[in-house]
């Protein structure tokens, strides 16, 4: 029974929704081998698919339309088409809760993948009349192992793209050897703009782990503006000690503009009061002017206007003539009613 089961999971694996393609299935075996004799053996351009699993969450990866009859439908177009050409037919039910694969898309040109998409599994695709090879059985390491091989060594413009799009499929993996290849992309020795969507997807798509390599890279990274990103990355941790690391990069970051940056973020979370006491001690302690008057506008950022009397505090009682100064300009913009009533009870005293 076991052994039954083994065998007929790769046939469990969702197939898309495909119209207008010269459909091929073929077993995948070693994933980075077929994928390179597929390549090497096509003369036109084509395009090779498969499904991998996907982490749980509401990830919906498709296109969205509406006929002239304003009824909306979502699927996507591999070719561009012609202004009222596509005919993409309905998905049917859309699964809101996400699905539990997703699929990769290779467009491959002139011996080499040229174009990376990824699909939900209840997305229509619209070949645009080319061959496609839809591989079964993919194992999951292996499709990380060779997204991350498609990724180029430059930044070109087209090689960016291709970067990007295998680096959010990766993420999307439910593998551990997605949290492994994204480590990988954010070493030093990588492209900067590689290293900042790996840290994005970190923060995004991985937990705990995510957190734990961007907790690191935020501390030890050379790079200032690869600090910078990475701060911004934790806030799309769900983990609740993300906020611990973007207070101790605003406090202890050798770089201005990294504390300034952490600063903006935490005045989003600032209904924690860790965020809060590290906004305050900015505004009294840091050395560097610019990272105060940031400190004060952080305090605009706080949700729901919550900052404002903490606005009305610093301008009523800083030491700093600057950061008075830059108080009472945000509160001057915020047209809160707190902020008048400030105004005209410093006017009346004079």
């Amino acid at each position: 029974m076991r052994l039954y089961l083994l065998l007929v999971v790769p046939l469990l694996m969702a197939q898309p929704r495909l119209q207008n393609v010269r459909q091929q299935t073929r077993a995948a075996g070693n994933l980075s081998e077929t994928v390179r004799s597929l390549i090497a053996s096509q003369k036109e351009p084509a395009w090779i698919a498969y499904a991998v699993p996907q982490l749980p969450g509401e990830r919906q990866m498709c296109c969205w339309s509406s006929n002239a009859q304003g009824q909306s439908a979502n699927g996507c177009a591999l070719e561009p088409q012609l202004e009222g050409q596509r005919q993409i037919a309905p998905s049917g039910t859309v699964h809101l809760e996400g699905g539990t694969e997703f699929f990769v898309f290779l467009r491959v040109e002139n011996q080499r993948v040229e174009k990376l998409r990824i699909f939900s599994v209840d997305c229509s695709v619209d070949g645009g009349g080319l061959p496609l090879f839809w591989l079964t059985g993919v194992n999951a390491a292996q499709s990380v192992a060779l997204l991350e091989s498609l990724i180029p060594a430059t930044d070109l413009k087209g090689d960016r793209r291709l970067a990007d799009g295998a680096i959010s499929a990766i993420a999307l993996h439910r593998d551990p050897a997605a949290d492994l290849a994204l480590d990988r992309l954010i070493a030093p020795s990588r492209l900067e703009t590689t290293r900042r969507q790996a840290a994005f997807w970190l923060g995004n798509a991985r937990g705990r782990h995510g957190y734990e390599s961007l907790a690191r890279l935020v501390r030890e990274d050379p790079s200032d503006k690869v600090r910078e990103h990475v701060v911004f990355a934790l806030t799309q941790s769900k983990e609740p000690q993300a906020v611990n690391a973007i207070v101790r990069a605003s406090r202890e970051d050798r770089s201005p503009k990294v504390r300034s940056k952490a600063l903006f973020w935490l005045g989003q979370h600032a209904s924690r009061p860790v965020a809060e006491q590290a906004i305050r001690a900015a505004l009294s302690q840091d050395p560097d002017l610019s990272v105060r008057k940031q400190a004060t506008f952080a305090l605009t950022r706080i949700p729901n206007g919550n900052g404002v009397p903490l606005l009305i505090e610093t301008a009523r009682g800083s030491k700093d003539e600057a950061v008075r100064k830059q108080a009472l300009f945000w509160l001057g913009q915020s047209k809160d009613p707190r902020a008048t009533r400030f105004f005209e009870e410093v006017l009346a005293t004079r």
